[in-house]
């Protein structure tokens, strides 16, 4: 093989010209007769046992030709590509220039890892600001915490509210006759959730366990059901049991029952430190985002479209996994939410134009900056890879090549780097309101 020119094109492409000598195409060429030419029947032979001077004269000189071509292509442009020091970002677009005597001359034109120029990334200005914790907002995360420890008690000796669980039969009647799917039997309705047909939960409010009665309502317009849409009707109804739910007192009780803390107060105060925490690791993310953003605008190149989509997919595949890993898939979830696989892509394209950029920018400046992966910290990533996911650590490494991870580590380490070396000012705090 013999890489006779690289030329460079426009938007970050490559023409190859490359050139096989005769005696390595023609040994490629006896190497495709041998595999074909056990397909080939030829009258008077034989099936697989024609010479191949009988196969060529019947289906011509170029027979086995695109056979070989093709065997060998792989490993070519494989070569051509190291001799010519690119990175190709997609797949390439081959063409035969030549096959003659003097062997075969193909091209190959492909998109390759755009050249890029990053400048002023060192002290990049930031702002950083941090949300106060609101007394509203401790107060709604130990009110969720108090739902989930909540439980269903049973009602007695009072009718029922709006809050309520009321287990009832009933069965619905349209000008005097049952119609199909109103019935049901032992339903547990929560009262004020609104799942019933408009009026209905309403009526169902200062019955009491054991009473039987009717609830009148009318079916909206829109109805799916087209024969009952706007149509008047009657359910006969009766409860059988009422519940509802029951919080825990906010107490010394409860701080000990969710939390390792003996007191409410003790519990409440860590909580507020936990909030602050958050907004102080959100505004450190936002910081990092902010900085990200800048980069990109300080960074040129002549990006190829095959990168982004290939990002886009990506994106693609990592929300596939995440539905998977919560007991769905992408089909089901474009089914019941009226999605395409065009609509996803389109959704997740500007996300994947903003992470190939910022990556492209952060491996320039890791090159100028010459930052490396130690043989430590890629052992120690491995480590942490393989706890995340359960795995042994000889199994990630096989999974995962030694190259990817050194990339990923170098462009760590030069966010880190950026951060490091950014002027972070602090928000001053929003002023409180005061009523006047």
């Amino acid at each position: 093989m013999k890489l006779v020119k690289a030329e460079k094109l426009e938007n970050s492409q490559v023409s190859l010209e490359i050139s096989v000598d005769k005696a390595t195409f023609d040994e490629a060429v006896t190497k495709a007769f041998q595999k074909e030419s056990k397909k080939i029947t030829v009258p008077g032979f034989r099936k697989g046992k024609a010479p191949r001077s009988v196969i060529e004269k019947m289906y011509g000189k170029g027979v086995f030709y695109e056979t070989a071509i093709n065997d060998m292509i792989p490993g070519v442009y494989e070569a051509a590509v190291a001799e010519a020091a690119i990175t190709p970002v997609a797949q390439p677009e081959f063409d035969i220039v030549s096959i003659d005597d003097n062997g075969l001359v193909l091209s190959a034109k492909v998109f390759v890892k755009p050249e890029v120029t990053v400048k002023d990334y060192l002290g990049l200005a930031a702002t950083r600001t941090v949300a106060p914790v609101t007394e509203a907002e401790v107060d709604a995360e130990i009110n969720t915490v108090r739902e989930r420890n909540s439980r269903e008690a049973e009602v007695m000796g009072r009718a029922a509210e709006m809050g309520d669980t009321a287990v009832i039969d009933y069965e619905g009647f349209a000008d005097g006759v049952a119609f199909e799917g109103g019935k049901g039997e032992d339903y547990a309705l929560k009262l004020g959730s609104g799942s019933f047909i408009p009026g209905f939960e309403e009526q169902i409010v200062g019955h009491k366990i054991d009473d039987e009665f009717d609830v009148n309502v009318t079916f909206p317009t829109e109805y799916h059901a087209p024969e009952l849409a706007g149509k008047e009707a009657t359910f006969k109804c009766k409860i059988h049991a009422l519940t509802r739910v029951e919080l825990p007192e906010l107490d010394d009780d409860f701080a000990k029952d969710v939390s390792e803390f003996d007191t409410f107060a003790e519990y409440k105060a860590d909580m507020q430190v936990k909030i602050e925490k958050r907004h102080a690791d959100a505004a450190e993310s936002a910081v990092s985002e902010s900085l990200i953003d800048a980069l990109i605008e300080k960074m040129e190149a002549d990006i190829p479209a095959p990168m982004y989509d290939a990002e886009t997919e990506n994106f693609l595949r990592d929300y596939d996994n995440r539905l998977r890993m919560s007991g769905l898939d992408l089909n089901t979830y474009m089914k019941y939410t009226g999605m395409t696989l065009e609509k996803m892509r389109e959704e997740f394209r500007p996300q994947a134009e903003r992470q190939v950029k910022a990556r492209l920018a952060l491996e320039k400046i890791a090159e100028l900056e010459k930052i490396e992966a130690t043989e430590e910290e890629i052992n120690a990533e491995y480590d942490r890879i393989a706890a995340a996911y359960n795995m042994p650590v000889d199994q990630v490494k096989a999974s995962l090549p030694a190259d990817a991870i050194t990339d990923d580590l170098k462009v760590k380490k030069t966010m880190d780097l950026i951060r490091e070396k950014a002027v972070v000012t602090d928000a001053a705090p929003a002023e409180e309101k005061t009523e006047a």
